[in-house]
């Protein structure tokens, strides 16, 4: 007698293993050719059961429960389609059996993706996705990708967000952009699984460095072994890894000009330089040495790689300064003891931190009145914008500085030449120095307390 159930998980589990030297076999009642067997060891497998020319074909599918019972349905139907068109059921089986698992077609995708300006994925990229598959993509790697489903993809997401939002969205793009590359070059012609799945809210963030902050930032920064480097990101309003690569073949110091190559947006940029970025990138290059790098390092690129570390001490001496002034102000430091915790702060920022940290929670002093440590690097560039914003420029003005790309103002920024630009960048500059207590321009280079060194 011939077994025909509705499969569900539940149900299939419940099923009882045969007696020794036999097999039970059932059918679905949603896909009837779809049916699985059982061995007396309890294992399940899905087979599609065809008969052809009075003979019946078994085309294997996969194991229960690793092969769910939508995706058992969903390769039955393909399998069963192959047999409406003439196919034999050898090739059938050839067919799942040589499909590309989700981790061999990322390796693939890695090595033939190619950005917008045909270059291939930089190394730091490669290291990235890979982290983001060992991370969240783990439940898909072994997987054929007809097997993936969009359910599948959606619950990575969800799991993913409860520990990052931007991750969890990164994660999707990623399998987005790996089954599209399939398609492209016909490793795969099914539907990509991620496709309509809802990214999560992006955040919006329009931090940048404040009047009443920039004496204490740039006071951190001037302490700073990396202190050109950061002032040059603020002053320039440059993406970070474009000031860490700036070479010194790209600068035209006597033009005032520093001309990006390619940038993120796949476009090359002629960034002004304010006389205060001059004047900066002269004192650096009087003492250069053989790199061709404005800021050497020892590792393979030749060049500044990782600054994460010198900015949270920036941050650190800045927030903590600020708060030793609202202390002092408050009447609750002496004169020798705010020198005692300057002393301090430039020996031991940490400790410094911890200790008038729980000076100001004890004196219930709001955080928000002296922590910065919630500025990024990327927020220097997003400071100089600000303060061209406050000191007049046009939107396209600030988008060509920032070198901006979006459909609709693209045709705008074309139309641009450099001298309002470089007009913006140097109001915009004058404005941030004098708010910071630096009047005369010429004062800036006076931030650098140490001779440029590599990195």
């Amino acid at each position: 007698m011939t077994i025909r159930f509705k499969f569900t998980k539940t149900a299939l589990l419940a099923l009882e293993p045969p007696a020794p030297g036999k097999r039970l076999t059932v059918y679905d009642t949603e896909v009837p050719k779809l049916a699985v067997r059982v061995t007396p060891a309890g294992a399940r497998t899905f087979y599609v059961v065809k008969f052809v020319d009075a003979n019946a074909a078994w085309v294997k599918l996969g194991a229960f429960p690793g092969m769910t019972v939508e995706q058992a349905r969903g390769e039955a139907q393909k399998i069963l389609g192959e047999f409406a068109t003439g196919a034999n059921p050898a090739a059938a089986r050839r067919a799942i059996r040589e499909e590309p698992t989700f981790a061999k077609l990322f390796e693939l995708f890695l090595a033939g993706k190619m950005k917008r300006d045909g270059s291939p994925l930089s190394e730091k990229t490669k290291r990235d996705y890979r982290d983001t598959l060992r991370l969240y993509l783990e439940p898909i790697r072994a997987r054929k990708l007809s097997h993936i489903t969009r359910a599948d993809v959606k619950a990575i997401h969800t799991k993913a967000t409860k520990k990052s939002a931007a991750q969890a969205d990164k994660a999707v793009a990623i399998v987005s952009a790996v089954f599209t590359f399939a398609a492209d070059h016909e490793h795969f012609d099914g539907a990509s699984p991620a496709s309509r799945i809802q990214k999560n809210p992006a955040p919006s963030r329009d931090r940048f460095a404040q009047a009443n902050e920039l004496p204490h930032l740039l006071a951190a920064i001037a302490e700073s072994p990396l202190c050109d480097y950061f002032l040059l990101s603020l002053l320039t309003g440059a993406r970070r890894s474009n000031v860490q690569a700036m070479a010194w073949r790209d600068i035209d110091l006597d033009a005032g000009i520093w001309r990006i190559g390619m940038t993120k947006n796949g476009t090359p940029q002629n960034v002004p330089l304010s006389p205060e970025a001059i004047t900066t990138l002269q004192a650096r290059k009087r003492a250069a040495g053989a790199s061709p790098f404005v800021f050497p390092g020892s590792g393979k690129t030749g060049h500044l790689v990782e600054p994460k570390k010198a900015w949270a001490t920036i941050l650190r001496r800045a927030s903590v300064r600020r708060l030793l002034d609202l202390l002092q102000t408050a009447g609750k430091l002496t004169e020798d003891e705010r020198q005692r915790a300057d002393r301090l702060l430039i020996e031991a920022p940490t400790t410094a931190e911890k200790r008038y940290r729980a000076v100001a929670d004890a004196l219930e002093i709001d955080p928000a009145d002296y922590d910065m440590t919630d500025l990024r690097i990327h927020d220097l560039r997003r400071t100089l914008g600000s303060w061209q914003a406050k000191t007049g420029a046009s939107l396209a003005i600030i988008g060509k500085s920032l070198n901006h790309k979006t459909h609709q103002a693209t045709a705008i920024y074309a139309r641009l030449d450099l001298d309002p630009v470089r007009q913006s960048v140097e109001t915009a500059t004058r404005a941030m120095l004098e708010a910071a207590g630096v009047t005369q321009p010429a004062d800036v280079v006076k931030l650098s307390k140490r001779s440029p060194k590599k990195n």
